[in-house]
């Protein structure tokens, strides 16, 4: 990623939480979008937009020349429809409104503008990279897996797509196939690394996939302390390295990295993924700061709400976490993990009808196995459960056959259902 803003990070938005990807890194760019640099976790990696040749809209805030959008190309009347030249403008013009609606958080706006350049030109890279952008936003990782693919496949030259690429795959999602995935993340950061041998993000998510594949050895160590060397100012890369010197027995080396992340986190992206990082250990009062920091920067950043939301929840502060959890459904309506973290927040308090709705809701847009979770004992059939505790056998029968519905190989549902029916 050619990220216009550089992760002296970048999150875990999500996620172990993205732009036209350019052929080179620029070595000063700031964070918060970076374009081929990206972070360890869910919600960090935010990439720079895909880039148009007219470049009229790929900087948030800037307005083309005159302050306002260029006049739109004027499409010909043929009968053949327009010209290559007509068609390219049109091109460009649906990658900047695509642009501009994910600047502004207008999610459904920026996939539509984006579907709508793809199918004017269906092997134009830049299309499916936005979406891919978009989606990764988002944290919905499969869509943004497959978007991302395509991306690769319309453009193999292209570090910045291989970045991406392997920053999603890593992710954690339910279904099978992990393995896969992370032989796959790893190919495509080896790619990068062939494509750019001096993008620190490549090495980095190198040093991600290989963790992922519980390789806790020189290897992985290498990965990581050649992106800090490439780049000393990478804080994601020192937040990578610290976990996994951590993880290696060797804590009095990995706590100094750890310090030197916390300095050089200065945006909102990169104050994320260092909370994430200390998150992960539950160290939750070194977190919750950095990301209440971040929210002051960036009141909208999806992922420093949704883990904010999650501190909360962990914590028992229930009150707290629920405004913070819808403020990330307004702003990222068919993403599953808020909807399934404020129906866990729900369901321990007993409040099962809210519990219900959150996870019938977060159902709408999960894939199946996301739904076979969601119908687990910490979702529908936990709400079930409750139901029949208090006596409500229709609403806890109508609750387990649903859930069965997402998870027909359930060994404990038919015996749940059995038992709402007096069975």
């Amino acid at each position: 990623m050619k990220f216009e803003s550089r992760i002296r990070i970048a999150c875990l938005s999500v996620a172990l939480f993205v732009c036209a990807l350019l052929p080179a890194l620029v070595p000063n760019v700031r964070a918060q979008e970076a374009g081929g640099e990206l972070g360890g976790g869910a919600g960090i990696f935010r990439p720079k937009n895909p880039e148009t040749k007219s470049k009229r809209r790929t900087t948030p805030g800037v307005k083309a020349p005159g302050g306002s959008r260029p006049p739109k190309p004027k499409v010909s009347n043929r009968p053949s429809g327009p010209s290559p030249a007509e068609l390219e403008e049109m091109v460009e013009d649906k990658l900047d409104e695509g642009n501009e609606a994910r600047d502004a958080r207008d999610y459904p706006a920026a996939e539509k503008a984006y579907r709508e350049a793809s199918q004017l030109k269906p092997k134009d890279h830049r299309a499916y990279y936005g979406l891919g952008n978009i989606y990764t936003d988002q944290q919905r990782w499969e869509e943004a897996e497959k978007a991302y693919r395509q991306a690769v496949q319309y453009n193999q030259l292209s570090a910045d797509a291989q970045v991406a690429l392997s920053y999603v795959l890593v992710q954690p999602r339910s279904g099978g196939a992990l393995a896969k995935r992370l032989v796959d993340a790893e190919m495509a950061a080896r790619r990068a690394i062939q494509l750019q041998p001096n993008n620190a993000i490549a090495y980095d998510r190198l040093g991600v996939a290989l963790e992922g594949r519980g390789l806790i050895n020189s290897e992985t160590e290498g990965a990581y302390r050649k992106a800090v060397e490439t780049d000393p100012q990478f804080a994601v890369a020192h937040v990578h390295l610290g976990r996994l010197l951590r993880r290696m027995g060797r804590t009095s080396e990995g706590d100094p990295y750890y310090r030197r992340a916390t300095e050089l986190a200065n945006d909102a992206p990169t104050l994320v993924f260092v909370a994430e990082a200390f998150d992960s250990e539950q160290r939750y009062d070194l977190a919750e700061p950095l990301l209440r920091r971040a929210l002051q920067m960036d009141a909208k950043n999806v992922s420093a709400l949704y883990f904010l939301g999650k501190l909360l929840v962990a914590t028992r502060r229930y009150n707290e976490a629920e405004p913070v959890l819808q403020s990330v459904i307004e702003i990222s309506p068919r993403s599953v993990a808020p909807y399934s973290l404020l129906g866990s927040a729900y369901l321990r308090q007993d409040r099962y009808e809210e519990s219900e709705r959150m996870y019938t809701r977060a159902g709408e847009f999960a894939s199946a196995g996301e739904r076979r979770n969601l119908a687990g004992s910490f979702g529908l059939m936990g709400v079930g459960d409750g139901y029949l505790k208090a006596g409500r056998s229709n609403d806890a029968l109508r609750v387990y056959q649903r859930a069965l519905e997402w998870d027909s190989t359930s060994a404990e549902l038919p015996n749940r259902i059995a038992r709402a029916r007096g069975n």
